[in-house]
Order: C-alpha cells, then structure tokens, then sequence
C-alpha cells in the first residue's frame, strides 16, 4: 500500500498495573482494510484495539501512536462496539440519538439519521422500545446502528459476536461486511477463526502482548507460520 495509514503504532508497548499488555508491537491500519485480531485469551487483542482507538495513550510506555489528518485538520472518525454493548436505559431510538448528540449532529439531522440507522440494522420497528429488554443479538445491532449513525471511517469490534447464537452471528457479520464493501475500515478481534475467514483480509496474532505474525487472511490459513502463531492455529496454546 502506497497511502499513508490512519493509524500506526512503532515499537509500542503498554503496561497495565505490574503486567505489560503490549510489548514492542508496531502496526499500520489503511483505509479500507478488513484486519482481524486473533490469539489466545490474554493475548492482548482488546488492549491493542483500545489503543488503536485512543482509549489508553497515558499506558503507553514506550513507542508512538500516529493518527492520519484529513485536509481540514481533524483525525478520522472512529467508533467501538464492544462483545457487550453498553445501553442506556433509554429507548432504542434514544440510545442511537445520545452517541449522535455527544458526536455534534443537531436536532433534526440527528432523528433522520438515527432513524436511517435503525432501518439499516433492521430494528425501526423497535425504535421506541427499552433499548435493554431486547435479546442479545438485537442489542448488538442497537450498537452496530449507533456507531453506523456516527459515520465512522474507522471501526473496532472486540468479540462482536462472541456471546450470539448463529442466527444473530450471521446477522451482525452481513452488516459488517455491507459496511466493508462500502468502504470502512474494520478491525475486529475473534476466537471464530471462521468468522476470520468470511470477514478479514488481513490477520495479525498476538501472544502474550507480541505481534507474532502478520499475513494476509489466505496466507495465514494456508502457509507457514511463526511457531506461535502455528500453535494458536492448532489449538495447542494454553
């Protein structure tokens, strides 16, 4: 890739109390790409997507993080979706119409978008309901919608399927590769290597906090890998 990235990490490294999350780990993120974290649990995947996201810039121990400015001078936008979306106890409609508040959209711009995001995620028809008494797989897509109405350039998931049944998983992974396919650039960290292949172009494994491999999606399924990383692929990593 020739465009500069929108995020990068050099040499990063971040500790969390007495342990170190992110040991020495550098990365690009471009526009348009569909990366995928993968590893074992405490690897570090949702500490380096909070990074990515800004979330942890006084952890970051050593190293930098550089962030892409447009001509007007303004970062991307980015949003979150975590593997168990906060609401509000407020209507769905509401809890879309808050994230748009909070991001500066104004009144009437603010219901017209909500409510295209709702019909996007398919949930107009429960715009006014308790965003909290819907299942699980509609409360993620109350998130998906409210991070879509934000118009964001970058996404970070973080398990965003994990605790769905099947039905609710192919929903949420139609939507994000719509989104895909419309140009957003996704970062998501899995355990379901399957999900990996449907959704990703791009893997990167980490173990215990190091960047152990980093290959396109079909290489890293089909070629030789870094003895970690081989492993994890496995299933032989505590």
């Amino acid at each position: 890739m020739t465009a500069a990235p929108l995020i990068e990490l050099e040499r990063a490294s971040v500790r969390l109390g007495a342990r170190t999350a992110l040991a020495d780990l550098s990365l690009a993120v471009h526009a348009g790409e569909r990366i995928a974290l993968v590893g074992p649990n405490g690897s570090g995947k949702t500490t380096l997507l909070r990074l990515l996201h800004g979330q942890l810039p006084h952890q970051l121990t050593a190293g930098v993080r550089r962030v892409a400015r447009g001509a007007d001078g303004r970062e991307p936008r980015q949003a979150m979706l975590f593997q168990r979306p906060f609401l509000l106890r407020l209507s769905v409609r509401r809890n879309v119409e808050l994230a748009l508040w909070l991001a500066g959209v104004r009144g009437g711009e603010r219901r017209e978008r909500a409510r295209a995001a709702l019909q996007r995620v398919g949930l107009l028809a429960e715009a006014e309901r308790p965003a909290r008494v819907l299942s699980g797989g509609q409360q993620q897509r109350v998130a998906l919608a409210r991070a879509w109405a934000v118009r964001p350039q970058l996404l970070f998931l973080d398990e965003p399927t994990a605790s769905l049944d099947p039905h609710a998983k192919r929903e949420i992974e139609a939507l994000l590769a719509e989104f895909a396919a419309e140009g957003m650039t996704l970062v998501l960290s899995s355990h379901n290597l399957g999900q990996v292949k449907r959704l990703a172009a791009r893997v990167v494994c980490l173990d215990s906090g190091v960047l152990v491999a980093d290959r396109p999606t079909a290489g890293f399924f089909n070629d030789p890998l870094p003895h970690a990383a081989a492993q994890f692929l496995k299933g032989e990593l505590p």
